[in-house]
Order: structure tokens, then sequence, then C-alpha cells
């Protein structure tokens, strides 16, 4: 039997950026790269678009103020534009609003004193013509609460992508399923699940599972000893996390990607899951 369509995200931008040799000291992390190798960035986003995305993330999760200072608007803007130009007419662009601090230590968010900060870069995206707002990456419930506020009161579609963490521990499934209500609540259209290790992300998703009528993951690769990404072998990393999103999309979900670990190759694998899935067949990649 058919499943509803399912949408592709792109993959992570900071991780390859890194594997392709581009230097991303901290705290700008992937925002350095819009100064040091722009073209990279595109290349990237281009990529992914060969692969069968339809939905595009700026490099714009450290864009933001207290990590690389006065510049934020400037950069943040080069980053809608270069993705803008890199992809296909018809795909929607996302503009991406990270935790301000470190997004697998809750204990440091600013909480919602961080409403400020989300609500300038908030605006410059959507200024830059954003199709929807990404909140990603947020386990700090008082901070992805605002974060989502702020991005909605834009009038733009907005997402909330919730991290369980490196290891799963950030948070259980019920607190990620009160969250995601909440968030809902709050101007949220879809939930997902983010940055968690694809070989837990399941539990999550069935957790979150109608909190809001569109849900999914887009996880990250694990432990490198998994195969599952990183240096492993690409295609049988692609096809092993495929895998483990087809559960997803059987579970109801309706949105997937690819997180930190996770490259091209994987983005293909999954269009192409998604496709039979939903008895359109394999999808073609676009040429372009």
């Amino acid at each position: 039997m058919a499943v509803p369509e399912v949408t592709v995200l792109d993959g992570p931008m900071g991780t390859e950026l890194s594997r392709r040799g581009v230097a991303l000291p901290l705290p700008g992390w992937s925002a350095h790269a819009l100064d040091a190798a722009p073209e990279m960035v595109a290349l990237v986003h281009h990529e992914y678009a060969l692969a069968g995305a339809t939905i595009h993330t700026a490099n714009t999760f450290r864009t933001k103020r207290r990590a690389v200072g006065d510049r934020w608007e400037g950069m943040a803007r080069h980053a809608m534009r270069l993705a803008r130009a890199s992809i296909r007419p018809e795909h929607r662009l996302a503009g991406s609003l990270a935790p301000l601090e470190d997004c697998y230590r809750p204990d440091q968010s600013p909480g919602r004193s961080s409403r400020s900060e989300h609500r300038e870069l908030a605006r410059v995206l959507a200024d830059e013509g954003a199709d929807l707002l990404l909140c990603e990456t947020f386990s700090a419930e008082d901070e992805a609460v605002v974060a989502v506020e702020e991005a909605a009161r834009t009038g733009i579609e907005t997402w909330i992508a919730l991290t369980a963490g490196r290891d799963g521990s950030l948070m259980t499934p019920r607190a990620m399923a009160k969250l995601a209500r909440t968030c809902a609540s709050a101007g949220a259209h879809a939930v997902l699940v983010n940055c968690t290790p694809a070989s837990d992300t399941l539990r999550f998703v069935e957790a979150i599972a109608g909190s809001t009528p569109a849900f999914g993951a887009y996880a990250n690769a694990g432990a490198p000893e998994q195969g599952l990404g990183w240096q492993a072998e690409p295609d049988g990393a692609a096809a092993a996390y495929a895998r483990m999103a087809q559960g997803w999309i059987e579970a109801g979900a309706t949105i997937v990607g690819g997180c930190c670990g996770t490259r091209p190759e994987h983005i293909a694998e999954l269009a192409r899951i998604a496709g039979a899935l939903t008895g359109r067949g394999e999808r073609r990649r676009d040429r372009s």
C-alpha cells in the first residue's frame, strides 16, 4: 500500500564542508565557509538538489550575533542568496535558526532571554524570501518555544526540529512529545526529530506522531563504527540509513532528510525509497 507523499530535505552543511576540507573553527563553525569557501557552500546545496532534495536549508545555523559578531546580518543574507542561486526555482528554501549556545547543552541556554536574538535573525531570513523558517536542533524547552514564536510572527511557515542529543539522552520520547505539542501551540506547522542517532530515532518519531499534521526526522549518522555515514563507504552507509528512515515513514513521517555525518548519497537513497513507498517509483535525479 502506498503511503502519503514524502518530502525529502537536504543533508548537513557543516559536516559535509568539513569532510571536503573546509576549516570550520568555533564559534562560527559552518558560517566561516561563507567567507572562506562560498563556492563550496553553493556546490553542497547543488549536490543535494541533484540527489533529490526539494527543501534546502540555508547556511544560517551559526550566522548569529553571538557566534560571528556584528557581521551576522550580512552573512545571513549572503547564505540565503547563495542557497537560492544553487537550487531549482521550484524548490523551497528554509532559513535556519539554531540555539544560541551549544545545541547539546540545554543547561547553557539563555531561555526566554534569547527572544531578541531569535527575532532579529528570523526577520532577516523572512526579508530574504525564506519559504519556511526551520528552528533546528533544540533541546531546551523555553528557548525552543521562543524561537518558534519569533519565527511564526514573521508570517512565514515555521518548523521545529528537536534533538535528543548525540546519544539520545537529552530527553525522553515522552518529553519530546510534550515539547512538540507545546511548539505546535506556539506556531510550528511541523515537528521533526533531528541530530539524534538514526539507530535511535524511531522511538522519538513514534512519540511525536500526531503533534502536528506533518512530522518527520533528519537524523545523524551516529557513532562512526555504526557504518551509517562519516567515513564509511557511502553507498552502503546510505542504504543502511535509508532502511532506518523507511521505518520512520512507515510510522507516519512525511518529511525525511539527513543530519551530521550523512552525505548527498544518503539524500539520493532517501529520495529513491520515498518514491518507491509513495507509489511514484524511483525519483528522477535533477540533472540541471
